[in-house]
């Protein structure tokens, strides 16, 4: 099939625009956005929204609460009655202010374009928004379009789920721009995610005079954690995790408290409800201690269903004709805001975003050479889905 002469898929073989759209990225790479930072995660969305022609796409901010920042909602196309395509971008990162100065600073060596968030999520966010203005401004899309940029996907999304969930519900389907997976993969499976803390509570003693009297909550906790750590089963894709562990006062005293923290990942709902109530359901291992467990599934599943896979059949027929070499990625145990999605039965495709690699690292790095195929696919589907 060829390309429609209308469609905002040809605005990305001007070279004259990749140049600008690379600039363009440097500039918001450049405008750093850790989470924890309010203030600089809504300078972020203050540069997003100044971008924005209004006469093009609608802007709706909803102010951040409990100390984060800002969400944006951009809504464009057809103002119709369906069920509009969903897309979903977060602009915080995990990268404390400075790195983008120092440790990364925002640079381009040959096809690599540097910087802290830019290939975790920055590159996906930029091309998608550029994707997406053009369909708007033709005038091609099928069906509505709504897109949301949130403040808080690498701490879970604690204070945008309920906004992800609602808007994500009502859609015909979800394109999700963390980025592409090794070599430009795209992913049509994530496990899913529970965070939980455990507090062991003992009984203190002089670890000299006293020591029998004591009762060591570490002592407990190590037995606790060798449980947890043997809950992993490689072959149903579970893992469980125990990342981090206090405990203790002094050195001259058995302690009596201890806490740490478990990470499960899971391949499917059930699993989730089952580990999650083996950890739930942790109890003593020995006379005189208190366990206390709170937390549960913070990311439900993202299962391979067949809407899925149908989503991603377009994605490759797509590929086809734009000349991009459209696989998938083996589930990936990360979880992203497209689990919120999919586990509504919401055909949802992720890892649509820039190419690249070093997330979370100071060698992080996009591949200049990815926006333009990219950001062709995801206007694409954002003019194809009917």
């Amino acid at each position: 099939m060829s390309i429609d002469p209308k469609s905002a898929v040809n605005a990305f073989d001007d070279e004259a625009r990749i140049a600008r759209m690379v600039e363009r990225l440097s500039e918001w790479v450049r405008v750093e956005s850790p989470t924890r930072n309010a203030n600089a995660v809504n300078a972020m969305m203050d540069v997003l929204v100044a971008g924005i022609d209004e006469n093009i796409a609608s802007v709706e901010r909803v102010p951040g609460r409990d100390g984060l920042g800002d969400s944006v909602i951009l809504r464009a196309g057809p103002q119709t009655n369906e069920k509009p395509i969903l897309v979903l971008s977060h602009l915080d990162t995990v990268h404390p202010i400075g790195t983008a100065e120092k440790d990364n600073p925002v640079r381009r060596e040959g096809d690599r374009l540097y910087g802290p968030g830019i290939y975790d999520m920055k590159g996906g966010a930029y091309l998608a928004l550029e994707a997406f203005m053009e369909v708007a401004r033709r005038g091609t899309a099928k069906r509505p379009l709504t897109f949301l940029f949130t403040p808080d996907e690498e701490i879970g999304s604690l204070t945008t789920r309920g906004l992800i969930e609602e808007l994500g519900r009502h859609a015909e389907a979800v394109l999700v721009t963390e980025p592409a997976r090794e070599g430009g993969k795209i992913v049509t499976s994530r496990k899913g995610v529970g965070r939980f803390d455990v507090h062991i509570e003992g009984r203190p003693a002089h670890s000299g005079s006293k020591h029998a009297e004591g009762r060591n909550a570490i002592h407990e906790a190590a037995r606790q954690i060798s449980v947890i750590e043997a809950m992993t089963d490689y072959e149903r894709g579970v893992t469980t995790t125990v990342g981090l562990i206090n405990g203790g006062t002094a050195m001259n005293t058995v302690p009596q408290h201890c806490r740490f923290s478990i990470d499960l990942r899971v391949a499917t709902v059930a699993d989730g409800e089952e580990f999650a109530e083996k950890i739930m359901g942790l109890v003593p291992l020995a006379p005189d201690f208190k366990v206390t467990v709170t937390g549960g599934m913070n990311r439900p599943p993202f299962e391979r269903t067949q809407e899925v896979a149908q989503i991603f059949a377009l994605a490759q027929e797509i590929g086809n004709e734009i000349g991009l070499d459209v696989q998938e990625c083996p589930r990936t145990g990360g979880g992203s805001d497209g689990n919120f999605t999919a586990i509504f039965g919401v055909p949802t495709l992720d890892g649509l975003g820039i190419d690249g690699d070093g997330a979370h690292t100071l060698q992080e790095y996009a591949l200049i050479s990815s926006i333009a195929p990219r950001a062709k696919l995801i206007a694409s589907f954002l003019e194809r889905i009917g």
